[in-house]
């Protein structure tokens, strides 16, 4: 990229309420540009969600701007130098330019400043501390143009300093590399972070699990996964991967591609690590994932592989007996490796074509409501007890194994017979 870029034709930029907000931020000496992702996904031509702004004003004056053009300002992190506008419905982060002064590898002491510079050395790549003017004209202070054009994931300035500052940049290393990154990783930033992985153990559970998500959430974050691996900082972060390997994920991500999944991060975590129920309810516990995720993951390491020349109405029953989207997992997982296979190996091939039978079937399939309840044998005459729940279990057992056929009819003829037993 080279002369004055710009970001053109980004709908994003034109908005009315972005304009009135950088001018009011702007008016009487001040300066306001648009910072960081917003800056680089347009560049990248990615889609943009969240919308930073820089300025050179103080949380005080801040809020006086933006509530005197017409917004709200809400002080989320005033100490840091943070305010989110809402401004036409959409929140806007707008922070004071900052420098560091005082770092322990997960927060940081910062001064307010009026130094574009100052604030983006204190940033952590490259092709994140890019700035843009309200008419989209790029400012570049630390050659990220230029990365942004090589497809480079580099630290700014010393990789080991920034990694000191908070060691989340490590995983935001990979995580970068993973969306953005062409080639090999950047060989200083990542001798860095394999020298200061033990610094990972500083991070909250909610920081590495946020992060490892957004990293496996990537396109393809194969490569990212494989350089993990080979600085010792994925098996610092998830040591159940360690003699697992994560050999299944590019074949996922080539099934995902190809059949029209879309990214599943969990999934994704599923394919490099082991199916044992007791480790993942551990590993569910360490990085705090949350409920539905850590019932999902632990259903999946339950579940029995099925095999891919099992009938269908063999499936049926399993699926009433067990967790449906622990099958699906399974069978998903199954299918992408038996397609991987099956350019070398017929054998795969029909094993593949047998797994894509299953897995549409367990997607389509939904559970059957068993027709009888305990107030049907109470109804007959039936006393509450453990014979009744006894009755009650052999009748669905038997419904299940006929292929949930018997009606209710067929159902109450059958429980008067045991009655009168």
């Amino acid at each position: 990229m080279t002369g004055t870029t710009v970001i053109a034709g980004a709908n994003w930029l034109a908005r009315d309420e972005l304009q009135r907000l950088l001018k009011a931020l702007s008016a009487q000496g001040e300066e306001a540009r648009i910072a960081g992702g917003a800056v680089r996904n347009a560049l990248f031509a990615e889609p943009v969600a969240d919308i930073d702004i820089a300025t050179t004003n103080l949380p005080d004056e801040t809020v006086r701007r933006v509530e005197a053009a017409g917004f709200k300002a809400v002080p989320t992190g005033a100490e840091h130098g943070t305010i989110t506008a809402i401004a036409g419905g959409k929140p806007y982060e707008v922070t004071t330019l900052r420098a560091d002064v005082e770092t322990d590898g997960r927060r940081a002491k910062v001064r307010f400043g009026r130094d574009w510079a100052e604030d983006a050395q204190r940033r952590d790549f490259t092709i994140n501390a890019l700035y843009a003017e309200a008419d989209g004209t790029v400012v570049d202070l630390v050659g990220g143009l230029a990365d942004i054009e090589s497809r480079t994931l580099r630290f700014i300035g010393e990789p080991e300093d920034r990694i000191r500052e908070d060691y989340l940049r490590i995983l935001r290393f990979f995580r970068f590399f993973a969306w953005y990154g062409a080639g090999r990783p950047d060989a200083e930033g990542l001798k860095a972070c394999a020298r200061l992985k033990e610094g990972l153990d500083q991070l909250s559970a909610e920081r590495v699990w946020n992060e490892l998500k957004k990293l496996l959430s990537a396109p393809d974050p194969s490569r990212a996964l494989l350089w993990m691996r080979q600085a010792g900082v994925l098996t610092r972060v998830l040591p159940e991967s360690e003699k697992w390997g994560i050999d299944a994920i590019h074949p996922l991500v080539k099934a995902e591609l190809e059949l029209g999944w879309a990214a599943d991060p969990l999934l994704r975590l599923m394919a490099i690590v082991p199916p044992d129920a007791t480790r993942m309810a551990g590993l569910a516990e360490r990085l705090r994932l949350s409920n539905a995720e850590a019932e999902r993951l632990t259903n999946w390491a339950r579940t029995v592989q099925p095999v891919s020349s099992l009938p269908e109405d063999a499936l049926a029953r399993q699926l009433y007996r067990s967790d449906r989207r622990g099958f699906i997992d399974r069978l998903r997982l199954a299918l992408s490796s038996a397609r991987s296979r099956g350019a070398e190996d017929d054998k795969a091939l029909i094993e593949a074509g047998g797994y894509s039978r299953l897995l549409a079937y367990a997607e389509g399939w939904q559970k059957p409501e068993f027709p009888i309840r305990g107030r049907d044998l109470a109804a007959l005459g039936a006393e509450a007890g453990p014979r009744l729940g006894e009755i009650m279990r052999d009748l669905e057992k038997q419904w299940v194994e006929e292929g949930f056929l018997p009606d209710r009819g067929a159902l109450i003829e059958r429980a008067t017979s045991l009655l009168r037993n």
